[in-house]
């Protein structure tokens, strides 16, 4: 924390809530509590903001969408008549501009805040739990209620011979001074999709390795275009092996997979790991203070954000719910408020939208086709590829599709996702649709602007019950 201006305020007595982590959800937790009147003491150690702004959410998309200008320019040859390109010039200026944002939205949105709130105290320093509440640098600090806030980093697979190797995170990936040649990303999950594409575009040499397919978590349907559409960029995918061995030498990093037929020797100048998160909980002590984890050791906690520990609660990543910023941020002010209230605040998913920010970009809501079925609904679902929806076919980009899940008894959307260059930007219609309980016919039947990708919803609603390719534009 040293020479990053945080002030610190000196406060003696108890506190009403002591919130142990200074990121997203750390912050949401303090800034409610503070709203409330609270009087709250906020712990935090190392560089303050968290995950989000200073190694995730902020650094990752920035790089991404300098790729994507990459891209764009390049694919100009899609339009006739037109021809484009472009290079990656100074890939250290380029990492220092993204470090200047990062310092500048954690300056803006953390730093400059805590001044802001009277109620909130801000101490530095390593947080544990002993029972009774929290000790701070082995000194006790009294509050009537605790909230745990301490995130998580990225997880390391169990593969032979990686404790050997130098390889790369999501974090350090984004600080190097030299672009690599070549790099084997060893997981098919949203960081790593991301990234591996990031990458390629940048100019390197890049294969994607995995247990299952790419992004295991999304439609079938979907999964399978995104990798056509990875495989056409030149990105080499291995999905559905095993393991074998990695190693380290002069030439660079060797991953050995099986994929049920025969053994592949991957070779490449650095190894990415992108294979999810794990909580930061170690130093926390939880097992003498009575809060359970799971196998993983995220916290296991209920619908109001409580902990097995009376009086302790917890959000965000260093919890078992949902890895995404905005749901930590959410579950933080449930848990504040809570802490304060009476927990009367129940965590709410059902209409939770995700995004992966790969091109196409994949976003969705609800349940899948298959966890509907799961759940014992009657499922329908339609399907409709982009080169049915005009903006698509504008921007000469067809690559994605668009996947609607419907309850057939009562019409009834369940879920959806989008795979589309714009879909980030069109699945909150689909959130809404979902909250508002709204059956396909009404979506169909709903006004929306023409030459948007946000159309392809409505297009996809009229196709539970009609051919959308026998309709004019703006029909239905």
């Amino acid at each position: 924390m040293a020479g990053i201006g945080v002030r610190h305020v000196n406060r003696k007595g108890s506190y009403d809530l002591a919130v142990i982590g200074a990121g997203s959800a750390g912050f949401s937790t303090a800034i409610t509590a503070a709203e409330q009147g609270a009087k709250v003491v906020l712990v935090g150690h190392g560089t303050i903001g968290g995950t989000c702004v200073n190694v995730g959410c902020v650094p990752s998309k920035t790089m991404i969408r300098a790729a994507e200008a990459l891209h764009d320019a390049r694919a100009a040859g899609r339009f006739p008549g037109l021809a484009g390109d472009a290079q990656l010039t100074d890939w250290r200026r380029l990492i220092a501009a993204k470090d200047d944002l990062v310092g500048m939205l954690r300056q803006k949105k953390y730093i400059d805040l805590l001044s802001e709130y009277d109620g909130i105290t801000y101490l530095e320093g390593r947080a544990r739990l002993n029972g009774a509440g929290v000790i701070v640098n082995d000194t006790p600090v009294a509050a009537g209620k605790i909230v745990i806030a301490t995130g998580g980093r990225p997880a390391v697979p169990s593969i032979p011979g990686i404790e050997k190797v130098n390889y790369l995170t999501s974090t350090s990936l984004l600080d190097l001074k030299d672009l690599p040649r070549s790099m084997i990303v060893v997981g098919g999950g949203y960081i790593g999709a991301e990234l591996a594409q990031m990458m390629r575009r940048m100019g390197g040499d890049v294969t994607v390795v995995c247990r299952s397919r790419l992004l295991p978590q999304v439609e079938p349907d979907v999964s399978a275009a995104l990798s056509e559409a990875f495989r056409s960029e030149g990105i080499g995918l291995h999905c559905g092996i095993t393991y074998d061995a990695c190693r380290e030498d002069e030439r660079g990093v060797t991953v050995c997979v099986e994929d049920g037929r025969r053994r592949h020797e991957l070779k490449a100048e650095r190894l990415l790991v992108a294979t999810g998160r794990t909580p930061n909980t170690e130093a926390l002590e939880l097992p003498y203070a009575g809060v359970a984890q799971d196998a993983r050791g995220a916290i296991i906690i209920d619908d109001r954000m409580r902990t097995s520990k009376a009086g302790v609660y917890a959000a965000g990543d260093v919890t078992d719910r949902d890895q995404f910023v905005y749901m930590a941020a959410y579950g933080a002010r449930l848990a504040a408020l809570n802490a304060l209230n009476g927990d009367s605040l129940a965590y709410d998913n059902s209409a939770m939208p995700w995004v992966v920010f790969t091109d196409p970009q994949v976003a969705g809501v609800g349940l899948t086709e298959a966890m509907a079925r799961q759940r014992g609904f009657a499922v329908e679902t339609s399907v409709i590829s982009l080169d049915q929806v005009p903006r698509a076919l504008a921007a000469r980009d067809t690559r994605g599709l668009v996947k609607l899940v419907a309850d057939a008894d009562t019409g009834l959307l369940l879920g959806g996702q989008i795979l589309a260059p714009e879909g980030a930007d069109s699945i909150q219609t689909l959130v809404l649709a979902l909250k508002h309980g709204m059956t396909a016919q009404a979506l169909g039947e709903t006004i929306f602007p023409y030459l948007t990708t946000v159309e392809a919803l409505k297009l996809a609603a009229q196709g539970f019950r009609k051919d959308v390719a026998k309709l004019s534009c703006c029909a239905g």
